[in-house]
Parts: structure tokens; sequence; C-alpha cells
């Protein structure tokens, strides 16, 4: 009995650890930004962009791309700098095989 304990435990802890990683996959060549305005981010699969979840923060809601913070996705995709980033081979990648997707949160509209 104690065998099978252990066994079960196992599958469980397997189980658990690989529904955790489900759950929040990031892209791990983009990590979130490192911005003293900012200290919880999420991703964005929509926009392949970090959002910042910070409530305390006050840029709670915002964008992040190239340094700066956008207020809503629409000023996020007005910028030429998000424009030009939405043509490289990067972003296409993340975008067909939802590298980032499925993090904590959801998708923020704007």
């Amino acid at each position: 009995m104690n065998k099978t304990k252990r066994m079960m435990m196992g599958v469980l802890t397997t189980l658990m650890a690989g529904s955790l990683v489900a759950c929040n996959n990031t892209d791990e060549s983009l990590p979130p930004p490192n911005d003293q305005d900012c200290d919880d981010w999420e991703w964005d699969p929509s926009t392949s962009t970090y959002v910042c979840d910070d409530d305390d923060s006050a840029y709670y809601r915002h964008y992040y791309y190239g340094g700066r913070y956008y207020p809503s996705k629409r000023s996020l995709e007005k910028s030429s700098s998000y424009k030009s980033y939405q043509t490289t081979q990067e972003f296409q990648n993340r975008a067909k095989s939802g590298i980032g997707s499925g993090t904590k949160g959801g998708s923020f509209g704007g």
C-alpha cells in the first residue's frame, strides 16, 4: 500500500506541475520588462507584448513595448515602432505558435 501511495503522489505531483506550466506559459526568450514603475506583468497574446498588472502603478493595464507605456491597445497599434514589430518574423512566429498564450489573466482590450 505504501508503494501505491508514493506512486499516486508522484503522478499527482507531475499532473499539477504540468498544469501550472500550461497556465503560466510565457515566451522565455522575451522576459517581462524590468521597469520600476510596474512590479507585475501579464503577457497579452493578441499583441505579443506585456501589460502592467500592478494595480498600485499609474500604468495599470497599460501595454509596454519598446521602453514605453501605451494606455490602450489602439494607441499601441498606432505606434510606428510597434507596426514595424508586427512585420517581423519574430512577431509572426509568436502569433502562429501561440507562444505566450495561456498566461494567468486574460487579454486586455483597449
